[in-house]
């Protein structure tokens, strides 16, 4: 079983930065994809940003240009690097993996399960 811890959310203000991390909760696993979410209330999900296999990147409009994911393999754990934040930038973040484990030759998807982040005017 895997579990997806998120940290990093929390209250500021507008043009202020926060970190984001999902921790996985296995070691013997290789990231397949990997992304974030976000879901504000009376909306639907949208895809904050995403990385393939190869390292890939890529972002929502609203995104790019101010939000870096990234991921570190050796601490089984991705982040998502939030730069000149926006009151429109409040919802929940839940982060999303697809994972190898250990030798199963098949991909798996989990889920976080999400951190508030709340930017004020």
């Amino acid at each position: 079983q895997v579990q997806l811890v998120e940290s990093g959310g929390g209250l500021v203000q507008a043009g202020g930065s926060l970190r984001l991390s999902c921790a996985v909760s296995r070691s013997d696993v290789s990231f397949n994809a990997l992304g974030w979410y976000r879901q504000a209330p009376g909306k639907q999900r949208e895809l904050v940003a995403s990385m393939d296999r190869w390292e890939t990147t890529r972002y929502a409009g609203s995104a790019e240009g101010r939000f870096t994911i990234s991921r570190d393999n050796a601490k089984s754990t991705i982040y998502l690097q939030m730069n000149e934040l926006k009151p429109e930038d409040t919802a929940v973040y839940l982060c999303h993996v697809q994972v190898f484990i250990g030798r199963d030759p098949y991909p798996y998807d989990y889920w976080g399960q999400g951190t508030q982040v709340t930017v004020s005017s």
